[in-house]
């Protein structure tokens, strides 16, 4: 009998085995409630994004999110991909419905399938630079969250001190070369590079912006990466003199981001935020 060749599953130097990506590693037992939905009608998709895009706003609305006209979230189309969608300027995320966004091409034409009303300048030129640089970029969030404008002063990207900041584990930077309200199509292109081909970036002196491959991605990330400089400044805070955070080694970091933090699982995971609005008031699907 001629020997028989296994394949042997990597494990971590806990034995811990590294599986396949995906959201399939955070379900156990019965039908996976958050399936990626796929779409053979390209309107039903643009739809549907929207619907999405609308519902991340009122989540941002809900965790406060809010600074005059400041923050905005693009999609990119799916019908035509050298365009996108964004918010209209002035217009609370708190009323937002799909219907006011507004759909605008890389010179900054407004299209006459979205709303005809202007938009955030400094968001032209930063979500205009992300699109065009990053093909699989799909929706990308911004605003001036609190605890977000407090860590960019720090001008350095988080420590991975606990399990769900591991999310960002060699996949944010920090962008530190602030040149002022980003209204020149340059300082779009810087904050392009500096993310690089990662999931966010902390603006220094600015706040924070997030990317994802749907909007469901881009905005659970952009709330987990607020909490986790909220997080680490309070962290920060409580050391007594001599004292230092606990920081999680890099195997452990690497094992929580590859199980965490793919766009499957990273969809999902903001499904329970996009009920919970559904469930307070629908209306803005419409």
């Amino acid at each position: 009998m001629s020997p028989t060749s296994t394949t042997q599953q990597p494990v971590t130097s806990r034995g811990y085995e590294i599986g396949t990506r995906g959201s399939h590693n955070i379900a156990k037992g019965g039908k996976h409630p958050y399936q990626l939905p796929k779409f053979t009608d390209k309107k039903e998709e643009r739809k549907w994004m929207l619907q999405h895009m609308a519902a991340a706003f009122r989540v941002f609305s809900r965790k406060g999110y809010t600074e005059g006209t400041a923050g905005h979230i693009s999609i990119r189309d799916p019908i035509d991909p050298n365009t996108f969608w964004i918010n209209p300027l002035g217009k609370h995320f708190g009323l937002l419905k799909a219907s006011d966004m507004v759909h605008v091409d890389h010179e900054g034409n407004i299209l006459p399938d979205g709303a005809q009303v202007a938009i955030n300048a400094a968001g032209f030129s930063i979500h205009s630079a992300l699109h065009h640089s990053r093909p699989d970029v799909h929706a990308a969030c911004h605003t001036h969250s609190v605890y977000g404008k407090a860590w960019s002063a720090m001008g350095k990207p988080l420590a991975m001190i606990n399990q769900d900041v591991c999310t960002f584990y060699k996949s944010h930077a920090v962008y530190e070369d602030f040149g002022g309200v980003a209204l020149e199509a340059e300082e779009g292109i810087h904050i392009s590079k500096a993310l690089g081909d990662g999931k966010g970036v902390i603006l220094q002196n600015h706040g924070l912006l997030t990317v994802g491959n749907t909007v469901d991605e881009a905005a659970y990330l952009f709330t987990l990466l607020e909490k986790s400089c909220q997080v680490q400044l309070a962290a920060q805070a409580a050391l007594l003199p001599g004292e230092k955070l606990k920081i999680i080694g890099d195997e452990e970091a690497a094992y929580c981001e590859r199980n965490d933090g793919d766009p499957e699982t990273l969809y999902t995971e903001f499904q329970p935020d996009f009920e919970m609005e559904v469930y307070l008031n629908d209306d803005f699907l419409k």
